[in-house]
């Protein structure tokens, strides 16, 4: 490819409240708000949204060091006894765009407020897209994943102490 394509993102609203430090584990139980840009959308624009049990929500790591970003092979969590994977093989913050995909529970609609549990993303952080869970369009067929990746979220979404 020769051609790199540019293009730009607004975000459409921010992450009000849960945690205010990106942490690996312990996401479990965490309470946020995603409050959407009142100068862009009316009330109309989550209508029908309170039917869903949950958000697949895209946003920006806007705390992460840009001089940290790796696009090669390294061990996830730097942790010698998985193996070393490329940037497209595990889904941490070092990525060139620096865009994380969160799936969430939608505990409440109040307007232009999304309440949800388990969004993995900090306080203050852009949302550039919000969208319902469609369980039809979750995997189809068979799901397999390298064992290291089971062991390393283990924790991931257990309770946390907030």
């Amino acid at each position: 490819m020769t051609d790199r394509e540019r293009f730009e993102v607004e975000a459409l609203g921010r992450v009000i409240g849960g945690r205010v430090e990106p942490t690996d584990d312990y996401w479990g139980g965490t309470q946020a708000i995603i409050q959407l840009d009142d100068g862009r959308f009316t009330s109309d624009a989550t209508k029908g949204l309170e039917e869903f049990s949950h958000l697949e929500v895209v946003f920006r790591f806007h705390l992460t060091d840009p001089a940290d970003l790796n696009l090669g092979a390294r061990r996830p969590r730097d942790n010698p006894d998985w193996p070393e994977v490329g940037v497209f093989g595990h889904r941490n913050m070092r990525r060139l765009n620096w865009l994380g995909v969160s799936r969430c529970r939608l505990v409440k609609v109040d307007g232009l407020d999304l309440h949800v549990e388990g969004l993995d993303a900090v306080d203050g952080t852009p949302v550039l897209e919000v969208k319902p869970w469609f369980a039809e369009m979750g995997p189809r067929g068979e799901v397999r994943q390298p064992g290291w990746v089971g062991e390393m979220l283990g924790d991931y979404y257990a309770p946390g102490a907030e």
